[in-house]
């Protein structure tokens, strides 16, 4: 591997910022998955479906308890 982490970190973060508007903080917060479902073209097949209501309801209630 030539690329090191901070090289890496550095374009990931310069690309989230000019194609999804983040902030450096918003991208460190970022999951991996986060991003690269952010990043995935609309129609990529191996991009998740975003959560349903009920299951953006279930997480909700779940950190509230936590």
């Amino acid at each position: 591997m030539t690329s090191t982490f901070a090289a890496c970190a550095a374009r990931g973060c310069s690309l989230s910022a000019r194609l999804l508007g983040w902030r450096p903080g918003e991208f460190w917060s970022a999951t991996p998955a986060e991003l690269a479902m952010a990043l995935a073209a609309p129609d990529d097949p191996t991009c998740p479906p975003p959560p349903s209501r009920e299951m953006i309801a279930r997480m909700m209630e779940r950190d509230a308890h936590e």
